[in-house]
């Protein structure tokens, strides 16, 4: 099962795999658009999906102008291929991707699995630090 991953970095994803994907993790800012959720991906800096045969089952995407600063947007795995990996090794090759970057951030949900997760790759939580984060409300 495993052997048969492979790692793609495209923005040309066709739409139902995406939305099986983005549906997966009940991320429905995303699906309740579709074509918005296609001119993300395609106007993203770097996309890296994972693949298990011809199913889509992880991708990261991120922004950046690629020296001083590279903002990660969608981290995101299937539910039945979480705990295997996926999710820290997209975001170590991004990582690797963009070294020469100063400033690697990203917004996310506050739960004890989620910081357990970035802690394991090295992020430091903002309200751990002396930093602040700010979101702009629309």
């Amino acid at each position: 099962m495993i052997n048969s991953i492979r790692y793609k970095q495209t923005k040309i994803i066709d739409l139902p795999p995406l939305m099986n994907l983005y549906t997966d993790a009940n991320w429905t800012n995303y699906t309740k658009n579709p074509q918005t959720l296609l001119n993300a991906i395609s106007n993203s800096t770097y996309v890296l999906s994972v693949w298990n045969n011809d199913e889509l089952i992880g991708l990261i995407r991120a922004v950046s102008d690629r020296y001083t600063i590279l903002y990660i947007q969608d981290i995101i795995v299937l539910n039945k291929w979480k705990r295997h990996g996926i999710g820290s090794t997209l975001v170590k090759k991004t990582i690797k991707k963009f070294n020469n970057v100063r400033q690697i951030v990203l917004l996310t949900d506050d739960t004890p699995i989620t910081r357990k997760f970035y802690k394991s790759l090295n992020f430091e939580s903002c309200d751990r630090k002396k930093l602040v984060s700010f979101i702009y409300k629309t």
